[in-house]
């Protein structure tokens, strides 16, 4: 029987790339949306992955989401924890509801799903965890303290959790991808778009499958020596 996979913001971007990869690595794999029920629909449409939505950020509606899973798909052994949001904007004009909603869905996000699986895997003597990270969680950004803060956060989240259960069987990873060719990306303007490009060694945007590529590795099987790590997979764009 194929492992259960959940990939958390799974059906567009880069998460549905890493749906499709693992899919095809022979997961059995549940995506995780929180609002475009016509992208959703057509996801699972096209590439047979089961979609649930619910609120990530939420404790209550993510313990209700993945008790649904769990019913309906069995235990989770791979999470992926991709599901993130941007409230961009300078100190002098983020509000709290902009810092709460960033730190709550990227950050907290981390905490449900790990809280809510990490029993699970413990008792199976085997778990595969990823987190999304973020280059400018490394290197900062200009207007993005929350985003910044949350991604950072995860860094630090993944190493801590990655000593609890790695004498359970359970690794925890991170990945920190670099700009990469998505919708979000995609509405940057042109002209700053062409600056960021030429501050990347490798002259192009990352792939969405260059990221979903990274996660099939870190949750293999036999990627069992592999633990509290941070791969950074940004072009060469900022080397941590």
């Amino acid at each position: 029987m194929s492992r259960v996979a959940l990939v958390t913001g799974g059906t567009r971007g880069i998460g549905a790339a890493i749906s499709i990869a693992l899919k095809a690595a022979g997961r059995t794999v549940v995506a995780v949306y929180a609002g475009n029920d016509e992208a959703a629909a057509a996801f699972k449409a096209e590439h047979g992955i089961q979609a649930y939505k619910f609120d990530v950020g939420d404790f209550n509606a993510a313990k209700d989401g993945l008790d649904r899973i769990v019913a309906e798909a069995g235990p989770i052994e791979i999470l992926v924890n991709n599901a993130g949001i941007t409230r961009d904007g300078t100190m002098l004009r983020m509000n709290r509801d902009m810092w709460d909603a960033v730190i709550d869905t990227n950050l907290g996000s981390c905490f449900n799903l790990c809280k809510l699986t990490f029993e699970g895997m413990r008792a199976a003597k085997f778990g595969r965890v990823v987190n999304i990270g973020s280059i400018n969680g490394q290197a900062g950004q200009y207007g993005q303290v929350n985003y910044a803060a949350a991604k950072s956060g995860i860094h630090g989240f993944t190493k801590a959790l990655a000593q609890e259960g790695a004498r359970f069987g359970i690794t925890v990873n991170a990945i920190a991808p670099g700009y990469v060719d998505t919708e979000m990306v995609r509405a940057v303007p042109g002209e700053v778009l062409k600056k960021i490009v030429a501050k990347i060694p490798v002259g192009r945007l990352g792939h969405a499958e260059d990221i979903a590529r990274g996660v099939t590795f870190l949750t293999a099987d036999d990627a069992d020596f592999i633990t509290g790590s941070t791969l950074s997979i940004n072009g060469g764009q900022h080397m941590y």
